[in-house]
């Protein structure tokens, strides 16, 4: 076995899928909805990368601006069509779930209609080049995703902490009902919540085509992950989902060096499954309380 390979593939698969279930894990503590959508934000994201680099420029970074953008683009779509008309319903968190869900399946097949079966594919973002360090091959989309997302994050972490906006989204994050009780708006707060969880989903959507091509339904697996690690990490966990992503991501990657990448996802839910009977509320898991009650 290849142990670089493994700890290389481990640190990629760990900061992109962390990118993606921190986004949800931000939308669920804040505004209680658990959003099934995100696999048709992630799509969504990946087809406006590709119009950008066919239509306007192929320069990588714009490329990658244009994917966080079609992402934040999609969150504020959902947000307008699943959380404004519902967030102050009976039984908000069960009709949140069937809205996104709705979205997500309308979402994937209009994108199919509209693009067609056949899956497209990004220019090369970061280039060509590679280097080995100590044995470890280091190829250009390998480095360049691991800084792109661990930038994008602190960029956003200190967004949260230094804004009056970012400032909103923690106090929801702790407690929605004193934030609320304090005159933080829930409508308002929420559309920054979506947008800023939809351009993380809009990252990952154009980091993963450097490996992946884009097609009407890539999102659903990424969805089922983000979730997936969310859940394991302990919904409402930044700390947690990080955690799970690492645990996850090397799963996946020893996963497909020693039996085959078709088995990926037996043995990831194996592992949730296992996690979730020693920790039932995650590995970090700080459940809110007050949506219990």
């Amino acid at each position: 076995m290849d142990i670089w390979f493994v700890v290389s593939n481990t640190i990629v698969l760990a900061c992109i899928y962390g990118t993606l279930a921190i986004g949800v894990s931000i939308t669920w503590s804040s505004l209680g909805l658990l959003n099934l959508a995100y696999g048709f934000i992630f799509a969504f994201a990946g087809y406006g990368a590709w119009l950008f680099a066919q239509h306007v420029s192929s320069w990588g970074p714009a490329v990658l601006a244009s994917g966080v953008l079609s992402g934040a683009l999609g969150g504020l779509f959902v947000c307008a069509l699943a959380f404004i008309p519902i967030h102050d319903k009976p039984n908000f968190t069960i009709r949140g779930l069937i809205a996104t869900l709705a979205i997500n399946l309308i979402g994937t097949q209009s994108l199919l209609w509209w693009f067609g079966p056949r899956s497209k594919s990004l220019p090369e973002i970061f280039g060509t080049w590679k280097f080995s360090l100590s044995g470890m091959t280091l190829t250009a989309d390998k480095v360049g995703n691991v800084i792109t997302s661990v930038v994008m994050l602190l960029l956003v972490l200190r967004w949260m902490r230094s804004s009056r906006r970012g400032l909103e989204i923690r106090a929801m994050m702790m407690n929605p009902h004193a934030a609320s009780i304090v005159g933080i708006g829930v409508r308002r707060t929420s559309f920054y919540v979506m947008a800023l969880t939809g351009a993380l989903a809009g990252l990952a959507a154009v980091l993963l085509s450097q490996t992946y091509y884009i097609s009407p339904f890539g999102g659903l697996t990424a969805m089922i992950k983000a979730v997936s690690i969310a859940l394991c990490g302990g919904l409402g966990s930044v700390q947690g989902a990080v955690i799970a992503a690492v645990v996850l991501g090397l799963n996946e990657a020893l996963t497909t060096v020693s039996i085959g990448g078709r088995y990926v996802l037996i043995t990831q839910f194996l592992m949730i499954i296992l996690i979730l009977l020693v920790r039932p509320r995650g590995i970090a898991g700080i459940l809110d309380r007050a949506r219990e009650a």
